[in-house]
């Protein structure tokens, strides 16, 4: 008798989860402690538990305490959340040369303040060489981050959480894309979270072709697929009975152990549909060219017959596959594991099936595709939104859009005017960078003027770009640096920032690609990321006492205002791409005009704006070794070749050429050469101080980031500074409207 097939790597994969998950040694990772939870979260490992990792960033420094002489104040008992924000350091009764205990530092010093820690994690099935980045922040009180609001910003369809329990995502690394859009798109116009920002920097594998072992599916008719499917939506998945389990065999797969030892099990039938779905022959959604996924169901006509079976079998086997790895008998801690542990391109499969799960019924079918009827569970909401979004955005021809907008959703023709609206109205969005420019694009169609068809071209495959429309404003997608400069003027919702002055430089209507390079420095580091905790703590270095004496309050005047900056044009030049067709390419400019003179800013660098985590119970005081240099936004042109290090003993900056403008100015000497010193923009008033500090970032290729003084005080934000390892932040108050 012949011996039965060995398990594949698949199956001896997934059983060792399912029999861990029955072992109970599956576990979430640890949440993060917060202030009041001791010290340790706020303290440093010692030299000998520190990770083996080289990084040459400095700590912060200080003094030997044998040095100091005085009698330190015990700690009180318990910690009071009630105490009263500081004015003054040292606080009354507080004597600057005394020296704080660990309790009492951290009552008057770090109550409040945010707490960052970096968080290298492995990808699966990857080396050792490969690892994604994360940031996680505690410590300040409230409900408050520093990302925007999912609801408010129109992100919702952005992002996708791993399990399907219907709860947003507590960590970023519990989302299908990756770096996490629920934890991306900063509060502040333009900006991203300080968890994308460490995201930028992970070290990604090449996504490999998967081995196709052959298992091909039985062929079945449409009408087949269409009866699972109404089965699934209507009964759900039969894990209570392997009987009925085993019938995935007898309808769509061939079970190739049938003869020995059937696949009855769930962790086989996993381990089948993922051999199965690894075909080259199935439509691969990782591929961004494919992740529009309504184009392939869009054409209900004979000629793309093919395509629309194909794209349902294997929506069905997805399905399968999704329902069984979310099974009741899976504890959340496995069915997290499991989908860990699926490759990168099945994982795709798993975000439409949750998607089709979530917001699509089946109405009526037969055995072609146009006697398919679908009905989608969001379509109200969508078209909400769509409505909401146009008056947003301050849309040129409301009126007439909103109207055939209306008309449209009476008739029930919204979803078949073309492949980009049916997915925006329906939920089939996979998570990621489509959403903005399917919600755009659903606005263009609907309008019924002519001249958005000069718009049709805009495409989630080049997505640094923006368009003119009718010669009244511009709009920018949120990844395109010429948005995240002009956001301060602008909204930012469902990733696009408008709307935006006009330029001559473009058609009345007309799209333009943004040409921008990688900005020069600032690389964020595995060992950045493992030292930001430490890098930023608010009490310095570990010690056994804490002179008062090494810390600063910093309180800038906000009713210190520069009102000398405007914005007076926003430039395009065009650029030889040597394409013959499609949306040309431009180099973006704009020029200021500071106290009566003209200065042009390139926006060269595709350069990132990192929003401060708000903190509670500020101003916290800064301890000495954090260093920074603090200049109104008016002075900013006239620093040259920030965060490049004299080390030559001579003056690089004198050398330079100024920026531009209609007069030599002398370029500002700002002191030593400390590389990580951060420089202060202060861009109180107007919102052109605070776009002039973006454009000059561009100029010369330097993230920043970006702290409402109103939510973050300045030592937290230059705390952060240092966790990102950048070395500009940009000061800003917002303001009630009419008072800027």
């Amino acid at each position: 008798m012949a011996e039965p097939k060995k398990k594949g790597f698949w199956g001896g994969l997934l059983r060792r989860v399912s029999n861990a998950q029955r072992s109970g040694k599956l576990e979430r990772e640890a949440p993060l402690r917060r202030v009041s939870e001791g010290s340790d979260s706020f303290s440093r490992r010692r030299n000998s538990e520190r990770p083996d990792i080289t990084d040459s960033r400095r700590r912060p420094r200080r003094p030997d305490p044998r040095d100091f002489k005085g009698k330190g104040r015990e700690q009180p008992n318990g910690r009071s959340h009630d105490l009263p924000p500081l004015f003054q350091w040292p606080p009354s009764g507080v004597s600057s040369q005394e020296e704080l205990s660990l309790g009492h530092a951290m009552e008057l010093i770090s109550s409040g303040v945010p707490a960052h820690k970096g968080h290298k994690r492995p990808i699966p099935h990857a080396s050792d060489h490969y690892y994604r980045l994360y940031t996680t922040t505690a410590g300040n009180r409230g409900d408050e981050t520093d990302a925007a609001n999912q609801h408010d910003s129109m992100t919702q369809l952005t992002t996708l959480g791993i399990q399907g329990t219907g709860r947003p995502p507590i960590y970023p690394w519990e989302t299908f894309e990756q770096p996490s859009l629920a934890f991306g798109f900063g509060a502040r116009p333009g900006t991203i979270t300080l968890n994308h920002w460490a995201g930028l920097f992970s070290e990604l594998p090449r996504q490999i072709e998967l081995r196709d072992l052959g298992m091909v599916p039985r062929e079945v008719d449409l009408t087949r697929i269409f009866d699972r499917l109404k089965d699934l939506e209507e009964r759900g998945l039969e894990d209570d009975s392997e009987e009925l389990l085993y019938r995935l065999y007898k309808r769509f797969l061939r079970d190739p152990d049938k003869t020995f030892s059937p696949h009855k099990t769930i962790h086989e039938q996993i381990s089948d549909l993922v051999t199965c779905l690894s075909s080259s022959d199935w439509v691969d959604f990782s591929n961004p060219k494919h992740q529009v996924v309504t184009k392939f169901i869009y054409d209900t006509s004979t000629e793309n017959d093919n395509q629309y079976y194909k794209f349902f079998y294997q929506l069905l086997l997805s399905l399968e596959l999704d329902l069984r790895i979310n099974s009741r008998l899976h504890t959340d801690e496995a069915k997290e594991k499991l989908t860990e542990l699926i490759p990168p391109k099945i994982q795709w499969n798993l975000a439409l099936a949750r998607r089709w799960r979530e917001f699509v019924r089946i109405e009526e079918y037969g055995e072609t595709a146009d006697q398919v009827r679908l009905r989608y569970k969001l379509k109200k909401r969508q078209v909400k939104m769509l409505k909401r979004f146009a008056q947003m955005m301050k849309w040129p021809n409301l009126a007439e859009t909103l109207a055939e907008l209306k008309q449209r959703e009476v008739e029930g023709t919204l979803v078949p005017i073309s492949s980009h609206a049916m997915a925006f109205f329906s939920g089939l969005v996979l998570p990621g960078s489509t959403f903005p420019f399917l919600i755009m694009n659903s606005l263009i169609d609907i309008d019924p003027d002519k001249a958005t068809d000069n718009l049709a071209l805009l495409t989630h495959l080049h997505p640094h770009c923006g368009f003119q429309y009718r010669g009244s404003y511009t709009y920018w997608s949120s990844t395109c640096v010429v948005g995240k400069v002009l956001a301060p003027t602008c909204l930012e919702v469902a990733g696009w920032v408008g709307p935006a002055r006009p330029t001559v430089d473009l058609g009345r209507s007309q799209i333009a690609r943004i040409r921008s390079r990688k900005p020069r420095q600032q690389i964020l580091t595995p060992g950045d990321v493992a030292t930001m905790s430490e890098r930023s703590n608010p009490l310095g270095p570990p010690s056994k006492v804490y002179p008062v004496k090494d810390y600063k309050l910093l309180t800038p005047d906000t009713d210190d205002v520069v009102d000398t900056v405007r914005i007076e044009l926003v430039n395009f030049k065009e650029v030889a791409d040597g394409r013959d067709s499609g949306p040309k390419l431009f180099d973006a400019s704009i020029q200021f005009a500071i106290d009566g003179v003209s200065w042009p800013l390139h926006l060269t660098f595709d350069v990132s704006f990192i929003n401060a985590w708000p903190c509670s119970d500020g101003p916290h005081p800064l301890f000495f070794d954090f260093v920074y240099t603090t200049i109104q936004a008016d002075q900013v042109v006239n620093i040259l070749d920030w965060g490049r290090p004299n080390t030559s003993g001579k003056d690089s900056s004198a050398e330079s050429t100024p920026v531009g403008g209609s007069k030599p100015v002398k370029p500002i000497q700002l002191g030593d050469d400390d590389d990580e010193r951060v420089l202060v923009i202060k861009a109180f008033g107007t919102s052109d101080n605070e776009v002039l500090a973006r454009a000059w970032c561009s100029h010369w290729g330097l993230n920043a980031v970006v702290a409402d003084i109103g939510k973050t005080c300045m030592a937290c934000a230059i705390r952060e500074a240092y966790a990102a390892t950048l070395t500009v932040l940009i000061l800003v108050e917002d303001r009630p409207e009419g008072l800027e």
